[in-house]
Formats: C-alpha cells, structure tokens, sequence
C-alpha cells in the first residue's frame, strides 16, 4: 500500500470533526468568555442581593439616613432595596437574565443621577462602573429575550 492510499482514510476521517468537536481556540475562547460572563453575572447578583439590597431591606442606618436626607422615607429605601433584590435574582435566571441586567442599569442611571444632585457626587462611580458589566450582560445575553418574548405571548 502507498502513502497516499494509507493516509486517504485518516485524511477524510479528519475532515469529518466538527470544529467544536476538535476543540478549535475559537471555541474554548468563546467557552471560556460565557464561563467568564456567568462568574460576572454570579458576582453581580452577590453585589446587588448583600452589599446593596440588605441593607436597605433590614434598614441599615446608613441606609436609612441617606434615604431620609433625600425625603424618600422608608418606602423608597425599601422599593429600591426590593428591586435591586429582584434584579439579584433575575440575573441568575437564563430567560430574565437580559432584562434584570437592563433593568438594574436603569436603576443605576437613577442612582448617578441622584448621588450627583442630592449627595454633591459623592459615591457617583459606583453606579457608573456598575453600568459597564450590566451593559456586557444585557447585550451579550439579549438572544435570551426572544424567549422571553415568546413566553409572554403565550400567557406561560
């Protein structure tokens, strides 16, 4: 048998593997940015349930004060702790996960705003650096929203 008769086989055996199969860069480079998406995701929803929404959920006094400096009382500190819990939540959930990104970047535009004119800017980067992962999951996860969609279509 000749060389090329030998390694005819072998050849059309390769050509058959899938490039995710062959385990390509390219897709342990994609595998490892939506492992590293979700550990982002798992941080944020950490963030936003412990550092941000229990305080004002249990009525921290720090928490308590700047809401009562603002005039919002206690029912604005527990609605925003409320949501931003809610958001928490909804980032670790694949269908909710586009929209809980997009609704907490939202309520982090309100929170730039307010720390700007109530609090003299103090604090104002934190919901601007928050804004930046928020936008990644939002735009990376939006394929997520047509399910969502079709689910509310539905009535499910």
């Amino acid at each position: 048998m000749s060389e090329t008769t030998a390694s005819a086989p072998a050849a059309s055996a390769a050509s058959t593997i899938t490039p995710a199969a062959s385990g390509t860069p390219s897709s342990a480079r994609h595998h490892r940015a939506r492992t590293a998406l979700r550990v982002v995701q798992v941080l944020l929803a950490l963030f936003y349930a412990i550092a941000s929404a229990l305080p004002k959920l249990i009525a921290h006094p720090s928490a308590s004060e700047a809401f009562d400096e603002l005039g919002w009382g206690s029912a604005g500190m527990y609605t925003i702790g409320v949501l931003e819990l809610a958001g928490a939540i909804a980032l670790l959930i694949p269908v909710l996960q586009s929209v809980a990104a997009t609704a907490l970047g939202a309520l982090m535009v309100g929170a730039f705003i307010v720390q700007v004119t109530a609090f003299e800017g103090e604090n104002a980067a934190t919901p601007l650096i928050l804004l930046v992962p928020l936008a990644l999951i939002a735009w990376a996860r939006r394929a997520a929203n047509n399910e969502l969609w079709g689910r509310v279509r539905r009535g499910v």
